[in-house]
């Protein structure tokens, strides 16, 4: 589930859609592995802009993967920004994720990285430890109100609790249900509630004969994280919130993984490790009731008849998840005043609006849901009003990809396929995670 906008695109593949990590998660890039720097092979030079000979225009270079098909919202943004700011100009190298993350961490080093780049928000630990990019904390309420940005969206931008970006873009997690489906079920409206939901995953689950149908999605791997939220909604946790002592054993997580794997397990209503596109592809084709997942699906649902609602609340209260992409500094900028300059534009009011109108992601600011351009595509404002409920998982965790990769991944796939109690798996699972934060 990569970053997409929500409108839809002409001819554009669903596939194409996906791939388009620009907006959220890098889907297929959950878990990545930081290049490390151990040898440079560039004479070190001044990084990014420089002053022109009249030494009154600044030019930013700003590094992203935003290749995807709201690449021209990105572009439109930073032409407006540059018609705004005759002496601050700034040029995108927009390359892959993948080929962007392989050069950015050498040319950062090397000091010939750009004045801006952009990555996924999970990788801002591994950056900001390596003294790679700049501190942000004073543009905080000097240009950026975090009051109006989702408490969760803030946290993600941290490591040691420092601001280390902005962000460049973010989405939520909704509950996708075919209607259709619905209807022959006899259910009238979209579940609430966890009672509720299984109800309605169980009357939409079809395991006979060869004509199956499932009541709801669940994918496991290659993919932005499904299970947490089902964690979460019952009070339980992956990490203590001081991210120092397991959770994976803790009662209300155990508890939580009992009902829904036994429900994937052993009542069927999911396929059994499903990559994020396996799951999307059974939701595209009318084969399940529904999908945890974010705006960009919907451009690749035209043939079905779909709506879309909050996650139902677990007994702990309602829970989704959020990511985003971040917009960090060169640590060898000599335009930091500048680069705040852009930074402060793209998360406005009105450059939030028109991104978010393009790209049919929420805006990174809450208090834009009556904005007429956010409405006018009317899966936006559901997909925003969500965020205050969202969560980013394993934010600011140096050991993101070990934790999800080695860990809690394996662990899931074990109970699903029925290769060992919970209790069991997710006790083995704590004490390899306990040690793995200890440093053992």
């Amino acid at each position: 589930m990569a970053a997409q906008g929500v409108k839809k695109q002409g001819s554009l593949t669903f596939n194409q859609r996906r791939n388009n990590m620009s907006n959220f998660l890098m889907k297929k890039s959950w878990v990545i592995s930081f290049v490390s720097v151990l040898t440079l092979s560039v004479v070190l030079t001044a990084c990014g802009g420089s002053k022109e000979a009249s030494g009154q225009k600044v030019t930013l270079t700003y590094w992203n993967g935003f290749t995807g098909p709201d690449r021209p919202a990105y572009e439109e943004l930073v032409k407006q920004f540059n018609d705004k700011h005759p002496n601050i100009q700034v040029t995108m190298d927009i390359s892959p994720w993948d080929a962007l993350l392989a050069k950015l961490p050498t040319s950062l080093a090397s000091g010939q990285g750009p004045d801006i780049a952009s990555f996924d928000s999970s990788l801002i630990p591994q950056y900001a430890k390596g003294n790679l990019i700049l501190p942000v904390d004073d543009i905080y309420g000097k240009g950026i109100d975090q009051n109006v940005m989702a408490k969760s969206l803030v946290e993600a931008m941290k490591y040691n609790d420092k601001l280390y970006a902005v962000p460049a873009n973010t989405a939520t997690l909704l509950m996708y249900y075919n209607k259709d489906l619905f209807k022959a079920a006899g259910i009238a409206a979209p579940p609430s509630t966890w009672a509720e939901w299984q109800d309605a995953i169980l009357k939409t689950t079809k395991t006979n004969g060869t004509d199956k149908q499932y009541g709801l999605v669940l994918a496991d791997h290659a993919t932005i994280p499904m299970w947490p939220i089902l964690i979460w909604g019952n009070g339980g946790d992956i990490l203590s919130s001081d991210h120092k002592k397991s959770m994976l054993n803790d009662s209300k997580t155990v508890e939580a993984l009992k009902i829904w794997a036994d429900l994937v397990a052993n009542k069927g209503i999911s396929p059994v490790n499903l990559t994020g596109g396996d799951a999307d592809k059974i939701f595209a084709s009318g084969k399940a009731a529904m999908e945890i997942n974010g705006p960009w699906m919907a451009a690749g649902l035209s043939g079905v008849n779909f709506g879309v609602a909050p996650v139902p609340a677990g007994p702990a209260g309602k829970a989704t998840l959020a990511n985003a992409v971040a917009m960090v500094i060169g640590k060898n900028t000599k335009h930091k005043n500048e680069v705040y300059e852009f930074m402060k534009f793209w998360n406005s009011a009105d450059a939030q609006a028109y991104l978010s109108s393009k790209s049919g992601f929420p805006p990174t600011r809450t208090d834009l849901n009556d904005n007429a351009q956010v409405k006018s595509n009317p899966l936006i404002p559901q997909f925003a009003a969500v965020a205050n409920d969202s969560r980013f998982y394993l934010a600011g965790l140096e050991q993101f990809s070990k934790i999800d990769s080695d860990i809690f991944t394996p662990a899931i796939q074990a109970i699903t396929n029925n290769k060992g109690t919970v209790e069991a798996t997710m006790a083995d699972a704590s004490k390899k995670l306990d040690a793995l934060l200890s440093g053992k």
